[in-house]
């Protein structure tokens, strides 16, 4: 019998999972995430300003870990989630869950593909000509596309106790939007018109003039 996409699952599964392999995976995956960058260095203290020192051979292997990095973590998350999908709610799995997991499944692999075209290394002769875009260079596309990996596979990993959780995915399209606004939208709607840019001047120039009267007389 199928359950409405927003009806949580009952507390005997609930049971099943938590004394199961589900959290073992999560703080698995969690301490990988956030604690150990996958080129081998912090992601909370990596070194600033080292990009454009980088040379093309390690872009190159950078790159590849990193590439393989999240596709272990996309394959383990789905490993674990599909495995206590068919244990535990084979006859309750709801329409509304199987359609948030197709989506999911949309997202691992556009933004895998997107940056394993972005990270491509090109080769001539067998000499590398071109390492392709740095994937762990900072503020960059790159790591949008990590972060919104992350952010799918904690939504699938949680959405087993709760179909609710499958809401946190509106975060990307809502970070999205806030960053259309800080970095587009914001600044050329705030942005003065060259008219009052030229009114403002005429006024400074006013102001002056009128000082200047004042401490003559």
């Amino acid at each position: 019998r199928s359950l409405p996409l927003s009806q949580s699952r009952q507390p005997v599964s609930l049971h099943g999972i938590t004394s199961g392999y589900f959290w073992k995976s999560f703080f698995f995956y969690y301490r990988a995430i956030f604690v150990k960058h996958p080129t081998g260095e912090s992601r909370s203290m990596a070194p600033k300003g080292k990009q454009a020192t980088k040379g093309k051979k390690q872009i190159a292997e950078e790159n590849k870990t990193t590439l393989n990095f999240y596709f272990y973590i996309i394959s383990g998350v789905n490993a674990v989630f599909y495995a206590i999908w068919y244990l535990l709610f084979w006859e309750s799995y709801s329409t509304g869950a199987i359609v948030m997991s197709a989506v999911s499944a949309v997202i691992y692999f556009a933004s895998m593909q997107f940056m394993q075209s972005m990270g491509r290394a090109r080769y001539h002769d067998g000499q590398l000509v071109d390492a392709g875009v740095d994937l762990n260079m900072e503020s960059g596309m790159a790591e949008h596309l990590k972060d919104l990996i992350l952010l799918t596979a904690i939504t699938q990993s949680c959405s087993l106790i709760s179909n609710y959780f499958w809401l946190l995915l509106l975060l990307a399209p809502g970070r999205a939007l806030y960053m259309l606004w800080v970095n587009i939208l914001g600044p050329w709607f705030m942005s003065p018109s060259p008219e009052e840019e030229v009114d403002e001047k005429k006024q400074r120039k006013m102001e002056r003039k009128m000082k200047r009267q004042q401490v003559i007389r």
